[in-house]
Order: structure tokens, then sequence, then C-alpha cells
């Protein structure tokens, strides 16, 4: 980016540098039509060093986030409404970063395990941890992640992540949790 900000400027000195040294040159045998094709081929060559400093900045940038993509995901467990299992939108990036790191690491391997609170049967319960996984591996489908690297578990309510009858317990324990092998 500073090469960019630079190089009109010492393009321009350039072309002046040249036109002062050659002050009579029209005299000494050097057409004017010289002199504006080699301002051109500065323009050209600032151009040039332009697309240099872009693509150099581009690459930079596409290696960093590859570095990122590699990079484990910080936070390992979404949360859903009660009695649902389409994602809260809320979510996506998470999401998105697991597919990153999943797919920037192929022999990685995720179990997704699918909980519920306490409401409801114990079948009802273990059919909709079951349905919330699959919410998530479908997701993760879609961004790109290989099928033979996820595996969808349902616990139902049987372990939950806080006990109590609350609301703030039933909304921690409606989850899906991400676990790497």
């Amino acid at each position: 980016m500073e090469l960019m900000k630079y190089s009109k400027p010492f393009a321009l000195a350039a072309v002046l540098a040249l036109v002062v040294g050659c002050g009579g040159s029209t005299q000494e045998g050097v057409s004017e039509d010289v002199v504006a094709d080699e301002v051109l081929v500065t323009d050209e060559d600032a151009r040039r060093a332009e697309a240099e400093a872009a693509r150099r900045e581009a690459a930079a940038r596409a290696e960093q986030m590859q570095a990122e993509a590699g990079a484990m995901p910080e936070i390992f467990t979404i949360y859903f409404d009660f009695d649902k299992s389409n994602i809260r939108s809320e979510f996506y990036d998470v999401l998105n970063a697991h597919a990153a790191y999943l797919m920037a690491n192929p022999n990685a391997r995720v179990v997704l395990e699918g909980h519920t609170d306490e409401r409801g049967t114990r079948e009802y319960n273990m059919a909709l941890g079951e349905r919330r996984g699959q919410s998530v591996q479908r997701y993760l489908s879609l961004q790109g992640v290989a099928s033979s690297q996820m595996e969808v578990v349902s616990y139902g309510e049987e372990r939950p992540a806080v006990r109590g009858t609350t609301r703030e317990a039933h909304a921690q324990n409606r989850r899906v949790e991400f676990n790497y092998r």
C-alpha cells in the first residue's frame, strides 16, 4: 500500500528530472517524441509497480485468511430455541469457523452432540437432539465439509449442561456441542 502511495509522485519526479536533464534536448538531436515516449514508459512502470504491490497485498491477505481457516474455532457450543432445530443466525459465524477448520484439516473428525432440556418425553428429546445435530451437519455440508468428517449423536436430556428448571437452565441445555476427535 505504501508503494502505491508514492508511485505517482515518483513517476512525476522522474519525468521532471528527465525533462530538466534534457534541457535543450531538441537541440542535441533528441526529439520531443522521444521524451513523450519516456513519459509513457514511466507511467507504465508506475502502473506495473502499483499492480505488483496490489498483487502482493492480495497474496498476504489470502495467506492470512488461510492461516485463520486452519485455526481451531474458539466456540464449541451453539444454542437452539425451545422445541426448535433450526440454526439461529447469530451462530452462522461460529459454524463458518468450524467449516473452515474442517475443510483446512481434512483428517479432522467431529461429533455433533445434540442435547435438549428436560421437558418432553425421553423419546421426543432423543429425536429433537438428533434433528439439531443433523441441522448443524447439513449446514456444514453446504459450506463444503465432507460428510465423512462428521457424525451426529443425540443425548436428548441425558447430559444437561446445567441442572435446574429455570428458563436460563433450559436455554443452556438446548444445544449442539462440537466434540473433535
